[in-house]
């Protein structure tokens, strides 16, 4: 039997019964378009959320205090745990590769002015914060570079605290008060909105000595670490922890990489767009029992057929891979309609929600595809089996 009959014979088949074939692909499409559509949405949130995470750069170390592993005894038994200081901060800006590095507190405090008052996140920061974190300026200018430790009442408003307080008036040199404290507006910070589920425009930005005044807090939360483009992060990370121990006695402190943290992050996207994926695979199954349901019918039913089939010369296998290539059939074309409707769902959800992001990840797609071709296959073989075992004289007696 030629390819071009073979092909012809499964044609004839699938359109012989048209209600039955579109059921039977409907299972395959329904499980390729929640493939397509459900990591159309994983992957528009991994986009998303790296896109967020990188807007602060790639070459950033973070310093913070305390060690996440220990060895052996409590460290309470020969010492306590020194807090990072601004001066920690000071101590690694001439480090070899580092461009700048800021001391860093967070917290939450009242901001007042003229009777109107919003509680709002305060961020201790140096004058090194724009170029560290790429925040522009707006209006004004950023954090002059004094003395660390005794820094002038200077402060910079977020986009939406300024439009809050001062509406329509220009805010530079207005007094305002800030957990209590008086401070002086010097600057206004370029609209940058949520990063990561933080308002960076519902915020001020005060020097870090400040901020530690305002919390009554001893050291610092954080000491970020810009270093140069294209130097390797294992140098800085190195000469940091030789710094550091020098000054402290013991590594009492924990280096994260913006590195590290984009690969761990990463990864739990993409295992989390895979799961996402899988979910919609289990509707692949089930169309694959639907084929199996429908073809087993099918050897029943033609019977007769495929009797005249053997005794007009045609072998077992030839038999068997009819059967076959209807199954396969039956799953391309619920998979290319699959395709269609996952697809145009995904278009269709990016329009309706246009915050919520989605992006087709056609690797994905084109496994789906693959899959359900594979599931079809596989739900045919034993149909397949069924119809080449059958004995021919008995098979033409049915008729």
């Amino acid at each position: 039997m030629r390819a071009r009959d073979a092909i012809s014979f499964a044609l004839r088949a699938v359109a012989a019964q048209r209600l039955r074939t579109a059921l039977t692909a409907l299972g395959i499409a329904v499980g390729v378009a929640a493939v397509v559509l459900l990591t159309a949405i994983g992957e528009g949130v991994h986009r998303f959320v790296l896109a967020e995470f990188t807007q602060f750069g790639t070459n950033i170390v973070a310093v913070t205090p305390g060690r996440i592993a220990t060895h052996g005894a409590s460290p309470g038994i020969f010492g306590t745990e020194r807090p990072l200081t601004i001066a920690d901060a000071q101590a690694l800006a001439d480090l070899p590769g580092v461009v700048a590095t800021m001391g860093l507190v967070q917290g939450n405090a009242a901001i007042e002015h003229r009777g109107r008052s919003r509680r709002t996140a305060v961020y201790g920061v140096g004058p090194a914060m724009p170029e560290i974190f790429r925040f522009g300026v707006a209006a004004g200018r950023f954090l002059p570079p004094d003395d660390p430790r005794a820094a002038r009442p200077l402060v910079v408003l977020g986009a939406k605290v300024r439009a809050e307080l001062f509406g329509a008036r220009a805010p530079l040199g207005a007094p305002v008060r800030v957990g209590g404290y008086r401070f002086r507006v010097v600057g206004v910070m370029e609209p940058k909105g949520q990063v990561l589920g933080f308002d960076m425009d519902d915020a001020v930005y005060v020097p870090t000595a400040r901020a530690l005044e305002i919390f009554d807090r001893e050291g610092v939360m954080e000491v970020d670490i810009l270093y140069e483009a294209g130097t390797p992060v294992n140098r800085i990370t190195e000469s940091v922890t030789a710094r550091l121990r020098a000054r402290h006695g013991r590594v009492d402190f924990n280096l994260t990489t913006q590195a590290d943290m984009l690969a761990t992050l990463g990864s739990v996207l993409s295992v989390l767009t895979l799961a996402i994926g899988g979910l919609g695979a289990i509707s692949l199954v089930v169309g694959g029992i639907g084929i199996v349901t429908i073809l087993t019918i099918a050897v029943a039913e033609r019977t007769g057929e495929i009797g005249l089939l053997r005794a007009l010369g045609a072998s077992r296998r030839q038999v068997g891979w009819l059967f076959l290539g209807e199954a396969a059939m039956l799953a391309a074309l619920g998979g290319l309609a699959g395709l269609v409707l996952g697809l145009g769902a995904a278009q269709v959800l990016g329009v309706l929600l246009p915050g919520l992001p989605v992006q087709t990840a056609w690797r994905y797609v084109l496994l789906a595809e693959a899959v359900a071709l594979g599931i079809g296959l596989l739900a045919g073989l034993l149909p397949a089996m069924r119809a080449a075992r059958l004995d021919p004289v008995a098979a033409l007696r049915t008729e």
